[in-house]
């Protein structure tokens, strides 16, 4: 059997750590403020230690109280979305999309709603992080976006989102017409994405230019640094996919488009298991982010080719 307290004793402790009051966890769950009370006694008792600090009108958790309680909230937030689930129509389907954090928020986070409305018996959990995922043990996700690279294993499917176009970008204000580009960018604030494969030495190297030797701001996701160039902080040199919005509003301009080379390279890649390609919820999400990827401009749909995965080889950094 789990070693799990009571689960009436956890409740009425999320309920009161939450609340910061007995007295409003009694009210939520139709009980007496000393019945909560003698619930959380009767946890504490099990863990042997001390889950708040008690004062006449209010309640403070401790430090164990505090670490008990984020963890059981997102226990709880699962939990009552597994129950959720059961409660879809019939033929109501759930599809469970780990993400790099920049691309889910710049690029397919904008289009998941034409998504939903296409398929409307879908419903999407969207889960990000910037380590690459193994689909071979994360039996609950169903399908990957990352970033720089994808874990190879036997029994997985990769396959590239094409070729992205890296821009250093800017805001508009940044520009001083009486100079040339190749003049600004060797004085403008130069950004750094710390997790990007692509680099300024990249860059400089391949415009034949210098690379100047100061300080560099830096951010560890490509939305952020999109949003500092925005913000005027200097010069970003990322994919345009991360600034569709921003550069059709005028926030951002390509700083030099005409002056300088940019760099394509395939930077994201969508993994699913071998076995679950037949599956419904599976390839019409595959299929329909694909046809958004060729056309979106810049999106390199003619790079676009799948790759299944017979090898371990070790995985990238990303």
């Amino acid at each position: 059997m789990r070693k799990i307290p009571n689960f009436v004793l956890l409740r009425a402790f999320e309920a009161a750590a939450r609340l910061q009051s007995f007295s409003l966890a009694a009210h939520e769950l139709h009980l007496t403020p000393s019945a909560i009370s003698h619930q959380v006694r009767a946890l504490e008792e099990g863990f042997g230690r001390a889950l708040f600090v008690r004062s006449h009108r209010r309640v403070e958790l401790t430090v164990q109280g505090r670490r008990l309680f984020e963890s059981l909230a997102r226990v709880l937030d699962a939990l009552e979305a597994c129950c959720a689930e059961v409660n879809l129509a019939p033929s109501g389907q759930v599809l469970s999309v780990y993400c790099a954090p920049s691309f889910a928020v710049k690029w397919l986070g904008p289009r998941l709603p034409d998504f939903m409305k296409e398929h409307p018996g879908i419903t999407i959990r969207l889960s990000s992080g910037a380590e690459p995922l193994d689909l071979t043990q994360a039996r609950q996700v169903d399908v990957a976006i990352t970033y720089g690279d994808a874990l190879q294993r036997p029994g997985v499917e990769v396959t590239p989102l094409g070729k992205e176009r890296i821009v250093p970008l800017c805001s508009p204000s940044l520009k001083d017409r009486r100079r040339s580009w190749k003049e600004l960018i060797s004085e403008l604030t130069l950004i750094d994405s710390t997790v990007s494969q692509v680099t300024w030495r990249d860059w400089f190297a391949m415009n034949g230019l210098p690379m100047p030797a100061r300080a560099r701001p830096s951010f560890d996701r490509g939305a952020l640094s999109v949003s500092a160039a925005v913000d005027g902080m200097g010069v970003a040199l990322e994919t345009t996919s991360f600034a569709e919005r921003e550069l059709a509003r005028g926030d951002l301009v390509e700083l030099g488009a005409m002056a300088f080379k940019h760099i394509d390279r395939e930077m994201h890649f969508f993994s699913q298991r071998i076995n679950e390609k037949q599956v419904d919820k599976v390839k019409r999400f595959k299929q329909w982010l694909l046809e958004r990827v060729r056309s979106t401009a810049g999106g390199g749909g003619d790079a676009l080719r799948v790759r299944a995965s017979p090898s371990t080889k070790p995985p990238s950094s990303g």
